[in-house]
């Protein structure tokens, strides 16, 4: 069991430099950079691939992107058109139901006058056919 190992602060260290020690020999044991290898021409040659690739599809969102912005603004321009003929369409139907309103309005109160010049002109009438005083007792 693991509590009966003694863990002493001697042993950790010993254990955390030699831990260093063959982190330092792998990175020692590396070859150098030599740009004319044919594994380090290989790798550069996957990598540049790779960021022409991540060029190329964000050069593609971009694109796809901007098509949607494109299609987005001519719908609302579209909207807007449409919006502005209702409001048109509205304002038109509006003004012909005043003219409307006020034609009507104007034949009625043209034939309340007919009607009113009707009655003065019969009172007349009845004034004139009226008996004089002189007249109603003969």
């Amino acid at each position: 069991m693991s509590f009966f190992t003694s863990n002493r602060f001697q042993d950790r260290q010993a254990a955390a430099a030699e831990a260093r020690k063959a982190m330092a020999e792998k990175f020692l044991s590396r070859p150098k950079y030599d740009p004319n290898d044919p594994a380090v021409k290989e790798r550069e040659a996957k990598r540049r691939a790779v960021l022409e690739a991540r060029a190329a599809r964000e050069v593609e969102r971009e694109r796809r992107r901007a098509e949607a912005a494109a299609a987005e603004a001519a719908r609302l321009a579209a909207e807007e058109a449409a919006r502005i003929e209702a409001v048109r369409q509205e304002a038109l139907a509006r003004d012909a139901a005043e003219n409307a309103r006020r034609a009507e309005e104007e034949r009625l109160e043209y034939e309340r006058k007919l009607d009113r010049d009707a009655r003065y002109a019969a009172r007349k009438e009845r004034k004139k056919k009226a008996k004089s005083p002189f007249e109603r007792y003969r």
